[in-house]
């Protein structure tokens, strides 16, 4: 296992985080139990949850397991979220102050610890003045209630914007931003990943399969059948099945991922892991695992060196369309590239 610093601030985190969505969900208090302890054992320190996976129950089987392997989590990096509903009251959501600090305080209890390493806004919240949010999170850095902050699918103006506000404030920077981002979703390559080098933000991938897309378990025109992230029968209501199914370069990226697997023996999943952890502004990349066997296999990308040739050949089969102003050839002197032939 590798380790990096977690965005521009002074804690290590490993290459690899767990990701806990299906902690009281598709996998219960024994199973999650057990992948926390494969993952810690695999050389994994950076754990991440959020308030409303699982209704709390994802908070309140870490927080168990935490209190009865003190050793173990006192190695480890904790990271959760708050902005989504918790209650059916008006100010049960969003990024106010209000509801950041219960927020905060029942994430803390669930948890079971006085100290969260890492908060992050789970969303932009149009409603809230940016500065208040701000001033919440840096209050609560000063209060010793949370060591960092940071966003989760944020633009990359919003990103911009915050960091921004936060330093001309003298408040506590934001060091991270959680977007979705994998071999086949690199529309934050535009702007989001640019925005997050120049603020000095480390990116934390969230669905780095691509919802087991990536995984290999797929074939073209065959309905997918069993239990998978999408559910027990993952085609239904799943509109996106048909359109990723349809779209050529789906199973362009996917043949390409696994000529590279076959090539070094290994499983797509590793392949497709081992390239996202190797993109620019890439901190920790977020494990979802439903069995201990799924994070096992997930975890040995950790060891998986790609060529350089290889990683071109990824990420040209999985190249972003963005052909329309103001991105491709029309936008180019926009972005202070010379276009031959004048404008």
């Amino acid at each position: 296992m590798k380790y990096s610093t977690l965005g521009n601030s002074g804690a290590a985190v490993s290459s690899l985080a767990l990701g806990t969505m299906t902690f009281g969900a598709e996998a219960d208090k024994q199973t999650s139990g057990e992948i926390l302890a494969a993952y810690v054992e695999g050389g994994g320190t950076f754990i991440d949850t959020a308030d409303v996976y699982s209704a709390g129950a994802s908070e309140q089987i870490i927080g168990r397991w935490l209190a009865a392997n003190p050793t173990e989590a006192a190695q480890l990096v904790i990271a959760t979220k708050g902005r989504f509903p918790m209650g059916d009251g008006p100010n049960d959501l969003g990024l106010s102050r209000r509801h950041l600090r219960t927020a905060l305080d029942a994430s803390l209890t669930r948890l079971g610890v006085e100290h969260i390493d890492l908060y992050q806004m789970h969303a932009w919240d149009a409603h809230t003045p940016i500065e208040e949010t701000l001033r919440f999170l840096d209050d609560a850095v000063s209060a010793g209630k949370i060591g960092y902050y940071g966003f989760s699918n944020y633009l990359g103006w919003q990103l911009t914007k915050a960091a921004a506000v936060a330093k001309a404030n003298g408040w506590a920077a934001p060091v991270t931003l959680q977007p979705q981002y994998n071999l086949l979703v690199r529309g934050i390559e535009l702007e989001i990943v640019p925005a997050a080098q120049d603020a000095g933000i480390g990116l934390l991938p969230w669905s780095p399969l691509a919802g087991g897309w990536l995984s290999g378990k797929y074939r073209r025109n065959v309905d997918p059948t069993g239990a998978t992230r999408l559910g027990e029968n993952p085609k239904r209501g799943m509109e996106a099945w048909d359109a990723r199914n349809a779209d050529d370069r789906t199973w362009q990226v996917v043949d390409a991922v696994a000529a590279v697997a076959k090539a070094h023996g290994v499983s797509s999943s590793q392949v497709a892991l081992a390239w996202l952890s190797a993109q620019p502004a890439v901190t920790s990349v977020i494990l979802g695992a439903r069995t201990v066997e799924q994070l096992n296999d997930n975890m040995a990308s950790a060891d998986l060196a790609l060529t350089d040739a290889e990683l071109t050949s990824l990420s040209d089969a999985s190249a972003p369309r963005v052909d329309d102003y103001p991105y491709g050839v029309a936008g180019a002197d926009q972005r202070g590239r010379k276009i031959e032939g004048g404008r």
